[in-house]
């Protein structure tokens, strides 16, 4: 078996309740990007558990940060999420049938992990990954036919804030 990311997708959030569902999301549209439609299901009951791990050992106080992570590797899809809470551990119940989960202490924290098995006996190297044409935004079109140069009024008047010599001239 080999066990190289192909693939990686990952999103830093705030740990509030707020964060379940945006990482429902995030799941939810990596696995449509990358093909991988019949995993969605699971995949995001699975993120949801994680999360919700995470966001319930937050507690009341200052809210931390916790990354929730997507990697493809060998044959299976790797759920991850990492919050910064040194002092205590999430304690993560395995009750989602069909997912081995994990928690794996870090020097910054705690990893939780997942793994769910590719479909159709699939591997990390054969999932068709979304395809991007190389194309400007409507944005950079409309200024590519403008000249590149300096406006010689805005340069006096940064030099002159800044108390630089007071005549510029190109």
């Amino acid at each position: 078996m080999n066990n190289q990311t192909s693939q990686v997708d990952d999103l830093r959030l705030v740990a509030t309740p707020s964060a379940v569902n945006v990482a429902e999301m995030f799941v939810r549209f990596s696995l449509m990007e990358w093909s991988l439609r019949p995993l969605v299901p699971l995949a995001t009951q699975v993120g949801r558990h994680l999360v919700a791990a995470v966001v319930d050992n937050a507690g009341s106080g200052v809210a931390g940060f916790l990354t929730v992570r997507l990697r493809l590797q060998g044959d299976g899809l790797v759920i991850e999420v990492e919050d910064e809470q040194v002092a205590t551990r999430p304690v993560v119940s395995p009750e989602v049938s069909g997912a081995r989960i994990g928690v794996v202490p870090t020097a910054y924290g705690t990893r939780l992990w997942s793994e769910l098995p590719l479909p159709n006996n699939m591997t990390a190297k054969s999932v068709p990954l979304p395809r991007r044409e190389q194309r400007r935004s409507p944005a950079a079109e409309a200024l590519a036919d403008e000249p590149l140069g300096v406006d010689p009024q805005v340069m006096q008047r940064i030099l002159s804030a800044l108390g630089g010599p007071q005549d510029f001239r190109m």
